[in-house]
């Protein structure tokens, strides 16, 4: 399994970006998807996850409200709309992959992508 991550880029606060998060060599109906992120000087921190169906999704408190994850399997692929970004949004979001339940423990996830930036100015 394989996973890409892109959409990341520079914007301003206030503004929205939408990452996708596209899985390689298996179904990704199998899959609880989700997603982290690492500030600088920080640790990697969850931001929200989706049971494979779709139907259920969590997400960190930092984000509840403004970020929205959801998934399309026929495409293979999760997303995470980002709206309202505020500075302290700004880090390198990765997507991960598991087949087991969701989780917001990073070590939970066998499957990893490669990380995107998001920059949001203020």
């Amino acid at each position: 399994v394989q996973l890409q991550a892109s959409g990341g880029g520079l914007v301003q606060a206030g503004g929205s970006l939408r990452l996708s998060c596209k899985l390689y060599g298996r179904s990704a109906s199998s899959y609880v998807m989700g997603w982290f992120r690492q500030a600088p000087g920080k640790e990697r921190e969850f931001v929200a996850t989706i049971a494979w169906s779709g139907a259920t999704t969590y997400y960190a408190d930092s984000v509840n409200g403004r970020f929205t994850i959801s998934r399309d399997n026929a495409q293979n692929t999760a997303y995470l709309q980002m709206n309202n970004l505020k500075p302290e949004d700004t880090a390198v979001y990765y997507c991960a992959a598991d087949r087991h339940t969701m989780a917001t423990e990073d070590y939970k996830y066998d499957y990893w992508g490669q990380g995107t930036q998001v920059t949001v100015s203020s």
